[in-house]
């Protein structure tokens, strides 16, 4: 194990050059190899759970998702807060910023990246829930792809460029799982159900993060400064696979739906009016019938 990290480690520090010496010796990001194998488990429980729960009662789950919504929502709360109290005191620019000129405020940064990074991790738990309450229509491609890549992409970020340009994906996205862990909690609660109506808007901010992380990540190319300029090009990458993707869902779960309903609603209005035309025939033809029977 300690030789292919090695080489493992050898082959990324060629293809990506040094590491930032500042996160040497972190939990979980000395080596590659336990990231990769979370994924690779990931991957095999989102394969083998569905089956495995085939023929079994699904799992209620109810008191341990409040907990875990919970807690990620307060989590989400923490890093959004630090990110921002971070990006103010370091002076960081907007346009684009380098990893190494905000003083304290970058350790400050990193370490709350860092932990932007493990959530990533807590987060197959989503899945793990689903699959356990049989709800095996919402392991999406979209899901599955985000959940799988973000732990691996973040494991990058924080051995390379743990902090600068990297912060405001991060940002964003904390702030978005802040009002999405707080609405899957409650929804956790029957009672509050009837009064959970941002749902559909959390998809929306989600579309608005991505677009702007583009932005903001653009910024850094037609404006330059020492972040390297690979990373900016992968984020606006991987920012258009979650537009398409996200904006696919959105279609299929929203607008169909709406579409299905109105359709629903005209066939009902249809079938009714048919039924009414039907019944005052009917009813004219036995009233033309007892005519004939008094004549």
């Amino acid at each position: 194990m300690e030789l292919m990290d090695k080489t493992i480690n050898s082959y990324f520090d060629v293809w990506l050059g040094p590491r930032d010496p500042r996160v040497k010796g972190w939990f979980l990001l000395e080596n590659y190899t336990p990231t990769f194998i979370f994924s690779a488990l990931y991957l095999l429980i989102v394969w083998l759970g569905p089956k495995y729960m085939r023929n079994k009662q699904p799992f209620s789950c109810r008191g341990i998702l409040v907990i875990y919504n919970l807690g990620l929502t307060l989590l989400s709360l923490y890093m959004f807060y630090e990110l921002v109290t971070g990006v103010l005191e370091g002076g960081y620019n907007f346009f684009c910023q380098d990893t190494h000129s905000g003083g304290e405020a970058d350790m400050k940064i990193i370490r709350v990246l860092w932990w932007y990074y493990f959530s990533k991790l807590i987060e197959f738990m989503d899945t793990f829930f689903f699959i356990l309450r049989k709800n095996n229509h919402q392991i999406t491609v979209l899901h599955v792809y985000h959940h799988a890549t973000m732990l691996n992409i973040w494991w990058f970020v924080m051995n390379w460029v743990p902090c600068g340009h990297s912060y405001f994906g991060a940002t964003l996205n904390s702030f978005i799982h802040v009002l999405m862990y707080s609405y899957y909690g409650l929804s956790a609660v029957p009672a509050m159900r009837p009064y959970l109506w941002w749902k559909k808007y959390i998809t929306q901010g989600q579309l608005i993060q991505f677009v702007l992380t583009i932005f903001q990540t653009s910024c850094g190319v037609v404006w330059p400064c020492a972040f390297p300029q690979g990373w900016l090009y992968f984020q606006i990458s991987y920012m258009i696979s979650l537009i398409i993707l996200f904006t696919n869902f959105y279609i299929q779960t929203y607008n169909k739906k709406a579409s299905s309903r109105r359709k629903e609603y005209q066939n009902g209005s249809t079938a009714i009016a048919n039924g009414y035309t039907n019944s005052f025939s009917s009813l004219e033809n036995n009233v033309k019938q007892r005519k004939q029977r008094k004549d």
